[in-house]
């Protein structure tokens, strides 16, 4: 890791991004410990121009190949590897083996010729779900099965109207439909189905995309197993997260043969440029972009019949203009690599246009469906069969689900159940534990080793108080702003780091406090923070980033390890302190403390006393991004990191009953190493120092 100090920035495009324009920004105001924290460095649209840069340039491209038989071989490697590293990780890698464990319920009266099926499924062990098969009366012979997907349809999930629709529609049709309930919607709408609390199971060192696609895999399970059905002729469609559902499915089970996501999803790198593409935690799953991206996906579909459908002026995401061309331009190539160019087609709505899989649409669906299943070309088969009056409502289609379903949030503290972690036998252990465990948190965090180049924006100074403001650049990607506080003519060799979640009157009274102890204090917003906030799409952004291989704690804890190494050489600092005030920069804190030896000392306010409680708070990706990195729980909980950072360097502030609980652990089995680990909070005095 080099540091470097310029007085200047070497890109004047840069500079001009990282430069705040506005007026009111506390650079006039007499300087005093409070108006220099607030003082803004850095445009406010430069973390979001980052993030951009940083996902886009990221995003694997699509492979050259000349021949059938290396795109097969590549695309088999894809498949492998996505099931393998992304899908069936950890207790998924079981539940893969389970046989589906399917339960009927009875029917209910359809329509003219079609009856309806209801059923419940097991997705994991205790996980149940709902379907409902739609099924012609006079069956004969093999037929062809769809499995209908639905997207975010909170309120009536498989009972939706247009999902009806298109189920009816096909039935009449001589083909055998399922209709699935999806996770998080309709009858499974609770709060632990929230798609960002999947992450909660990734925490646990499990997929939490897992139950998603065995939702899916086990519903071709169930339409497969119908004696009728016709293994040759096996289509999926759905819109929006249904959409991403068929996408994702149909490029890795091949047992599909012909699919129409309708706008549900689209390239990477095209949702690093449009925010309304940025997907939810299972459509942007943990590692999946470092493995492919959904423009390779498309093109695995090759030569299976597929239609893309996008909506022209789509008010939700995945807009025909930019989501379509991308996923073509990949898929082309390889369907005529085959010699099947006419089996790749697409569909752009104009009517209504927007988000939807309704009349125009579904049409589109018919006529692939009647052409390539049913051999049949009369554009007049393709229109839809009017059924309007035969809708079911939703306690209609009612499916009754077992007591005590388990959702995302209660799977997740099931597995944290199961969870042992590795302590040091004793104080002579310690240093030999650390060396062998801290390579298993760097590889858990991703952790980042960024070289810095700073750069001092200005500088303050008044009878009491000098101020110092920076740009520190982190890997050529980050920048993050920072204020170097001290006492005039102060020639301490201490520095304290301090970062906080939310910058206000308790980081100003811990500032002037370390100043009063002879500390000089440099004050960062690492990414995600302050400052450095994305301003649209924040937490969505952090999932991309853990999609792309890397980890926003790790991101972060790597920052705070460079900033230190920086002040180290540019202060002259002997002992470097890191303080945090709240949950989230005191768990990162934690983890660059445990990663290494750039602090001397550690300290804590607000801290977790366990990653549990994330879950026992029920916390998603939206609320903690950084908190719910996979497999850190698994192999660490806060005891682990404090021991790895050294129980004699870390102290906690006021802390929690739960914290001092779960730390017990560690004061007896290292009671000389622990006597500072809790102290009371220090009320310092207000701040002082007017220009």
């Amino acid at each position: 890791m080099s540091v470097q100090r310029l007085v200047m920035p070497p890109l004047i495009g840069w500079l001009l991004i990282a430069l705040d324009t506005s007026a009111d920004d506390g650079r006039n105001a007499p300087l005093t410990i409070e108006s220099a924290l607030a003082q803004r460095l850095i445009n406010p649209d430069l973390p979001q121009s980052e993030i951009e840069a940083y996902t886009e340039s990221h995003i694997l491209p699509m492979p050259e190949v000349t021949t059938v038989g290396e795109w097969e071989t590549y695309a088999k490697k894809v498949r492998e590897d996505v099931l393998k590293k992304v899908v069936f990780r950890g207790e998924a890698a079981k539940w893969r083996t389970l046989p589906t464990k399917v339960e009927w319920q009875g029917e209910i009266e359809g329509g003219p010729g079609y009856r309806i099926r209801k059923l419940r499924y097991e997705v994991v062990p205790g996980m149940w779900t709902a379907g409902l098969l739609y099924e012609p009366e006079k069956l004969s012979g093999k037929v062809p099965v769809v499995m209908n997907v639905n997207g975010h349809d909170r309120p009536d999930g498989m009972a939706a109207d247009y999902k009806q629709m298109r189920c009816i529609n096909q039935a009449k049709r001589g083909m055998i439909a399922l209709n699935l309930e999806w996770l998080g919607m309709g009858q499974l709408a609770t709060p632990g189905f929230n798609h960002y609390s999947m992450n909660q199971v990734n925490l646990c060192g499990t997929s939490g995309l897992a139950p998603f696609y065995l939702a899916m895999s086990r519903g071709l399970d169930i339409l497969l197993q119908h004696e009728n059905a016709d293994p040759a002729r096996v289509a999926v469609a759905g819109l929006s997260g249904g959409g991403w559902q068929t996408i994702f499915i149909s490029s890795l089970d091949t047992r599909v043969t012909l699919c129409n996501p309708v706008a549900g999803y689209s390239s990477f790198k095209t949702r690093a440029r449009y925010q309304s593409d940025l997907g939810d935690s299972e459509q942007t799953p943990c590692d999946l972009a470092s493995v492919t991206d959904y423009a390779q996906l498309t093109a695995m579909l090759a030569p299976r019949p597929a239609l893309l459908t996008n909506n022209a002026e789509d008010n939700c995401c995945f807009k025909a203009e930019h989501a379509l061309p991308p996923l073509l331009e990949a898929a082309q190539p390889i369907y005529k690599l085959y010699n099947k160019p006419t089996n790749l087609r697409y569909h752009i709505n104009n009517d209504p246009g927007t988000h939807n899989f309704l009349v125009d649409n579904r049409q589109q669906l018919y006529g692939m469906l009647e052409e390539f299943f049913l051999g049949n070309l009369d554009k007049n088969a393709a229109k839809e069969i009017a059924s309007e009056d035969e809708l079911k409502t939703k306690d209609q289609l009612h499916v009754k689900l077992p007591e005590g379903n388990l959702d995302f949030n209660s799977l997740a503290l099931q597995l944290s159940d199961g969870l042992s972690h590795s302590q040091p036998a004793g104080a002579g252990e310690l240093s030999a534990w650390q060396t062998q465990q801290r390579p298993k948190l760097h590889d858990i965090v991703k952790l980042k080793a960024f070289h810095t180049l700073a750069i001092q924006q200005s500088q303050r100074n008044s009878e009491n108080l000098s101020a110092s403001f920076w740009w520190l650049r982190f890997g050529g990607d980050w920048t993050v702003p920072a204020v170097e506080l001290s006492v005039p003519g102060s020639k301490s060799k201490k520095l304290a780091i301090v970062v906080a979640d939310d910058r206000g009157s308790s980081l100003t009274g811990e500032t002037q406090h370390l100043l009063n102890d002879g500390y000089r204090v440099l004050a960062i917003d690492p990414f995600y923070f302050g400052e450095s906030k994305i301003t649209k799409h924040d937490f969505l952004y952090a999932i991309l980033v853990s999609s792309l291989g890397d980890r926003p704690i790790g991101i972060q804890a790597g920052q705070l390890q460079a900033a230190a190494k920086w002040a180290r050489e540019e202060f002259g600092c002997e002992h470097v302190k890191l303080v945090a005030a709240g949950p989230r920069t005191s768990l990162i804190s934690l983890v660059a403390a445990a990663s290494g030896d750039q602090f001397e000392t550690l300290q804590l306010r607000g801290s977790l006393g366990s990653l549990r409680e994330l879950l026992e708070q029920n916390k998603g990706m939206d609320k903690v991004p950084e908190s719910l990195c996979f497999g850190l729980l698994e192999q660490f909980d806060i005891p682990e990191l404090v021991l790895l950072a050294g129980p004699d360097r870390v102290q906690f502030v006021d802390a929690s009953d739960r914290c001092r609980t779960e730390l017990q652990s560690v004061m007896k089995a290292y009671p000389k190493l622990s006597t500072n680990l809790f102290a009371q909070p220090t009320r310092a005095a207000g701040a002082s120092g007017d220009e």
